[in-house]
């Protein structure tokens, strides 16, 4: 099953309107403590199909600076900086992201 990790709750809602698959979420809720990193993310170092997708901000940046070292193999995707946030980036650019990755998405 595909992983999406995003930051917080608010924006795995945003992408369940346009997924039409069954996805797993991994939220971090901000940065990732050293508690975080062992709980959350290091059970997905062997996974194969994990994706980033956190907010085009400082703290988005950060988090995806820090994820890229902790999970190398795992595939980015990324919202426009005009968005800044993945809760409020329009759901036809969502899909349109997630789509050009290969996951099943829907627009009603």
């Amino acid at each position: 099953m595909k992983i999406i990790v995003v930051e917080g709750k608010k924006d795995k809602e945003r992408l369940l309107q346009v997924l039409d698959e069954p996805v797993a979420f991994v939220c971090t809720n901000g940065t990732l403590s050293e508690e975080k990193l062992e709980s959350l993310i290091w059970p997905l170092q062997d996974e194969e199909q994990v994706y980033i997708f956190v907010d085009a901000d400082d703290s988005g940046n950060k988090l995806r600076s820090q994820l890229k070292r902790e999970l190398p193999n795992a595939k980015h995707l990324y919202t426009r900086k005009i968005y800044r946030q993945v809760q409020d980036t329009p759901l036809e650019h969502l899909a349109e992201v997630l789509f050009k990755a290969k996951f099943e998405v829907v627009l009603e």
